[in-house]
């Protein structure tokens, strides 16, 4: 071989076959790129007799944790949470649960079994996520896998043999044999400066060769790992001999879909993945058994004053007001809702709070007659298509059962197409469209439900959206995630750089913790 590639460009190639998420972690092995840090559960000083008041605003996972994780430590923790339920964005939807979407109140319908839910905000734990999975293991909640991908779903686009639904193996088998070709091609091609052995770049070849499934010629006519006659039975007795024609590359190419496939197991959603039995819900209740009469449900907070001694905080339950006086709060109420509350927070803060923006997420869900797609061979994983719900989730769990439930729209980011409809009209569109990827659809499904998070009350919004980071944006996040003379601190996956998890929020908890556990340390060791 006369050129061989650089380690740079390697990492392209690496880049244009298996996403950022490989280049990442392949870069940090080299030594080239830095590996991610993991926060670990702060090491908090337990209070004896000096005990400390802390009020933590909202029952959302960082507010949970807080408390819990406080009150280990000796702590007199109060939860005030506005809403009926704990757990914020962590939702999960069954039989009798009121959806308390403003203008849109829903009772869910689906019939009353364990297996019958829908976890309507947060519904994955990939296992890179410690803490998450930590607080899980102590708390005894019950995993079990999540399958995100799954060849044998559905990718549909209009675009595309005019709108008939394909198999995701078809289409990533046919994508990845013609990036394959591409490849080997340009491996050949490349100019050097620090080159792979002779050895190194036949070993290359070899494992593209075998990535793509090229012949001898590097070129890519086929694949017998999935029948391009649209089935998945495999003959493993080679009665018959495979269909092995590839999809038209020019067809793949006039879809958006093949780019969303082939990157959807990328970063968190990479490594193996994993839910709770029963709900995620059950995590925020976890917690909540734990605290018990700690958490005050239907208590809006009116007030929150910070002083130099404590924090004031004054709300409102059963029709009466009440007054915390605390040594310290920590905050996980939506930074665009604590704009709207009383307070006596700097003007700069406040400025920081609005700079956030929340993004735009909607749900839908149908309890399935039967387990329709389990016929078609299909155990868990997504349906991808072009059209506005985007996605059709088929449940992990209840395999065999008579019925399920699927998620049938997942609109995360434009999602006020849904929000503006009314309910009956989202459910229609959630029918006609489920229809061009499963034609007898609208038979198969019933007692659709819908969660348009703009409109979820005590919520107004999904999770926290920083966008491109500026001077300005810096400068807003380094004041929220400190806090405000020591006494406030402001938590929640709405401060991480890396929102929409439960990852981050719990990060975020620790992080703020472990300042003022400093700060505690440095008073009792000065008394």
């Amino acid at each position: 071989m006369s050129k061989p590639v650089t380690r740079r460009e390697f990492l392209n190639l690496i880049a244009a076959s298996s996403g950022t998420a490989a280049v990442l972690r392949v870069g940090a092995a080299l030594g080239i790129m830095p590996a991610v840090a993991m926060a670990g559960t702060p090491n908090l000083l337990h209070l004896n007799a000096d005990k400390r008041k802390v009020v933590i605003l909202g029952a959302g996972l960082s507010g949970l944790a807080v408390a819990y994780e406080l009150t280990k430590a000796g702590y007199d923790c109060t939860v005030l949470e506005a809403s009926h339920r704990p757990g914020g964005r962590i939702f999960t939807v069954r039989a009798g649960t009121l959806i308390d979407e403003i203008g849109n109140p829903q009772r869910c319908e689906f019939d009353d079994e364990p297996h019958m839910y829908f976890n309507a905000g947060a519904a994955r734990i990939p296992s890179t996520h410690s803490n998450t999975l930590h607080y899980c293991k102590e708390l005894g909640v019950e995993l079990q896998i999540f399958i995100n991908e799954n060849k044998t779903a559905y990718v549909q686009d209009d675009n595309m043999f005019d709108g008939k639904p394909i198999r995701n193996g078809q289409l990533t088998t046919s994508t990845r044999g013609f990036m394959a070709e591409l490849m080997a091609k340009g491996f050949d091609a490349a100019q050097i400066d620090q080159p792979f052995t002779d050895e190194e770049a036949e070993q290359m070849i070899a494992l593209i060769r075998s990535y793509g499934d090229l012949d001898v010629n590097n070129r890519f006519s086929g694949s017998g790992r999935v029948d391009y006659a649209g089935n998945v039975e495999i003959d493993y007795l080679g009665l018959h001999s495979p269909q092995r024609e590839m999809l038209n590359i020019r067809d793949l190419l006039k879809t958006n879909a093949m780019r969303q496939v082939l990157r959807d197991n990328e970063g968190e959603t990479g490594p193996l993945l994993m839910t709770p039995v029963g709900g995620m819900d059950k995590i925020p209740y976890a917690f909540a058994r734990e605290l018990g009469n700690k958490v005050k449900l239907r208590a809006l907070v009116r007030s929150v004053t910070v002083k130099d001694s404590g924090v004031d905080v004054v709300y409102s339950q059963d029709g009466q007001e009440h007054l915390i006086e605390a040594d310290y709060c920590f905050n996980c109420i939506p930074t665009h809702l604590m704009t709207g509350i009383k307070n006596n927070f700097p003007a700069e803060y406040i400025q920081s709070m609005k700079l956030i923006r929340r993004g735009v997420a909607f749900k839908g869900a149908f309890q399935a007659k039967e387990r329709f797609w389990e016929e078609e061979n299909i155990y868990g994983g997504i349906s991808w298509t072009n059209q506005p719900i985007r996605q059709i989730w088929y449940p992990s769990h209840g395999i065999h059962k008579a019925k399920g439930v699927v998620l049938a729209a997942y609109d995360y980011g434009t999602g006020m197409h849904f929000t503006r409809m009314t309910q009956a009209e989202r459910i229609e569109a959630m029918l006609a469209q489920g229809e061009k990827v499963h034609p007898h659809y609208r038979n198969l499904v019933e007692k659709g439900i819908t969660i348009a998070w703009h409109r979820m009350d005590h919520m107004l919004g999904c999770s926290a959206r920083w966008g491109q980071m500026t001077p300005e944006s810096e400068a807003a996040y380094s004041m929220l995630q400190n806090s405000l003379q020591g006494r406030h601190f402001y938590i929640g996956d709405q401060i991480s750089r890396h929102s929409a998890w439960m990852e981050s929020a719990l990060q975020s908890a620790h992080f703020s913790m472990a300042e003022m556990d400093r700060q505690v340390r440095a008073e009792v060791a000065s008394a």
